[in-house]
């Protein structure tokens, strides 16, 4: 009998715990068809995670495009593929919509692609135990794709879905975008008929949401000198040499502009000799140069992440004025690249949060809080953050991301669904 109650325990208590909770008849029902439907949930997230969709393997994600195109149009989607121009040489990108007149109209964002390109050892999904699993974007972000169509399906199988406009836009090269003016053209332009914007890039657990993210953007140093015998070198007319100017700035860069808060710089190639060479494609360098001879070329390439266009502005034009300040013989440029631009911390995002919380309490999955926003990098819904509140950090959790071995938390994974279907009920009533 103590092993008899002890089963009906483990098999009923998680619906009893939410029962006890505040949550109303539909949301009831909604957990417990997530339970349902979880197999299936858990299917899918293994065919998409052993699909290679590398951002450069473009069939690779149309493949996984393909896969949610099936399943979208069985929940009363229409789906669509976004081309996007040759010259950006990505996949393009998976739209998924439901139009209606009730509600707030939400835009869901997600990607298809990982960094695991083609060439990289493969890793399939895998169960590592009762409660991780393994794959290839598992948490970064296959398993937040995955999450967001089994919260639309339970919401489509119970008729909540009917007369509401949502829109799922999952990229086809968030990891490695080609051109981002080109390639988020349409998804900024469809962002601006809606209300909210919702992403599922991985979760931090249940007790933290993202109101706020750093930008990333790219810059590149190249120094100058004159190319004398090494004996010269620090004399007037000889001068210091290209790499001793490369490596005053950057250590200016350090010394002037390290700790401030969101705020990184960092310097992740340098090349320098008498001669180089640098393929942008590639990402390869080449360097011919002896010890006897002062460095004629030095070239450096870096990333710069913030929060807000004024930290932005005002960090180039400081690392400017650092570059400006030549070693004698010696000269300098830095350009700068926009990359993907920060979603700043609006209050209409920490409304949002607040609503998220509730929901969390009344699942009985504790306090939700805002997170730190130097602890995010870079996601495609800082590019419409301007335009629409939003959250993100919706999708699965787990840890390794974009590091061979990447997990997915799959004891947190149904109640992270579940908390997710309970939003997109609540936002859209």
């Amino acid at each position: 009998m103590k092993k008899l109650a002890l089963i009906l325990i483990l098999a009923f208590g998680p619906f009893l715990s939410f029962a006890q909770q505040k949550l109303n008849k539909e949301e009831l029902q909604l957990v417990e068809l997530i339970d349902k439907n979880y197999q299936e949930t858990v299917a899918l997230l293994e065919e998409v995670l052993n699909i290679n969709s590398g951002s450069l393997n473009k069939e690779g994600v149309r493949e996984v495009g393909r896969v949610f195109e099936r399943e979208f149009q069985k929940i009363g989607f229409e789906t669509e593929w976004v081309e996007v121009p040759a010259e950006v040489n990505r996949a393009g990108h998976f739209v998924a919509t439901r139009k209606g007149t009730k509600g707030k109209k939400l835009l869901l964002i997600g990607h298809l692609d990982t960094v695991f390109e083609k060439d990289m050892p493969f890793t399939p999904f895998t169960w590592l135990n009762d409660s991780t699993a393994t794959g290839q974007g598992a948490n970064d972000m296959k398993g937040g794709d995955v999450l967001v169509f089994a919260s639309l399906k339970a919401l489509h199988e119970l008729g909540l879905l009917d007369d509401r406009s949502i829109t799922v836009y999952f990229m086809g090269d968030e990891e490695s975008s080609g051109d981002n003016e080109l390639s988020r053209k349409d998804f900024i332009e469809r962002a601006k008929s809606h209300d909210i914007a919702l992403g599922y890039e991985t979760a931090q657990g249940f007790n933290s949401v993202t109101v706020a993210r750093r930008g990333s953007s790219g810059w590149t140093l190249k120094t100058s000198g004159r190319q004398s015998h090494s004996s010269g070198v620090f004399r007037e007319g000889v001068g210091y040499g290209a790499i001793y100017e490369a490596a005053r700035i950057l250590t200016e860069f350090r010394e002037e502009l390290a700790g401030e808060q969101y705020l990184t710089f960092n310097p992740g190639q340098i090349i320098g000799g008498s001669d180089i060479s640098y393929d942008e494609k590639t990402g390869k360098g080449e360097a011919l140069g002896k010890t006897n001879i002062v460095a004629r070329e030095a070239y450096v390439t870096g990333d710069l992440r913030f929060l807000g266009e004024e930290q932005k502005e005002r960090t180039r034009a400081k690392m400017q004025e650092i570059v400006d300040r030549n070693l004698n013989q010696t000269d300098a440029e830095i350009t700068f690249r926009d990359g993907i631009p920060s979603m700043s911390p609006r209050a209409e995002n920490y409304e949002l949060a607040a609503v998220l919380n509730q929901v969390s309490l009344d699942m009985g999955l504790g306090e939700v809080k805002p997170g730190d926003p130097g602890s995010r990098g870079a996601a495609d819904i800082a590019y419409v953050a301007d335009i629409l509140p939003g959250l993100d950090g919706l999708g699965a959790s787990g840890r390794g991301a974009h590091a061979p071995g990447e997990t997915i938390n799959m004891k947190q994974f149904p109640d992270l669904i579940k908390r997710n279907t309970l939003l997109l009920y609540r936002l859209t009533r």
